[in-house]
């Protein structure tokens, strides 16, 4: 693709021609552009759009300690937990959440990804969805999926 920029230098403006293309392993240039991204990064994408729209227009409550606690009063309606979260944590939050009647998706990044969805600058593992406002996050996250099997050695 050609892109047509104006540098200017030392008061003087010329204008630049500028070639872009991608190396194939030959060494030539070539005018293929990127792969689309994939359905998951679609589906991550996606779910991040509505995240930030729960925290923009929802209530929810960040942490183990008060995720478990809206799931013990039954004010939950979802709980999003990170793929790197301790294997214990997982476990007694599915067994609150089996008792509560209430979804639990499993977030496709680690908590830093998570974090960074909810618009914070810190990690967050768990995480409860109290009251979605504008967002469809509980129709539209399938909410009884199994969580992703991870190799221990």
């Amino acid at each position: 693709s050609l892109f047509l920029f104006r540098a200017r230098v030392s008061g003087a403006t010329s204008v630049c021609l500028f070639v872009s293309g991608i190396l194939n392993s030959s060494g030539s240039h070539s005018t293929k552009m990127p792969p689309v991204a994939s359905k998951s990064k679609k589906a991550m994408e996606s779910i991040n759009t509505r995240l930030a729209l729960v925290m923009k227009s929802g209530k929810y409550t960040l942490g183990l300690r008060s995720t478990l606690k809206s799931l013990r009063l039954g004010k939950a309606k979802l709980v999003i937990l990170a793929n790197n979260a301790p294997p214990l944590r997982k476990s007694e939050i599915e067994y609150y959440a089996m008792l509560a009647k209430t979804g639990v998706h499993y977030y496709s990044g680690d908590n830093v990804d998570l974090g960074t969805a909810c618009g914070k600058y810190f990690r967050v593992s768990t995480l409860s969805i109290i009251d979605p406002g504008d967002s469809d996050i509980i129709r539209s996250v399938p909410s009884d999926q199994q969580p992703p099997v991870t190799k221990e050695s």
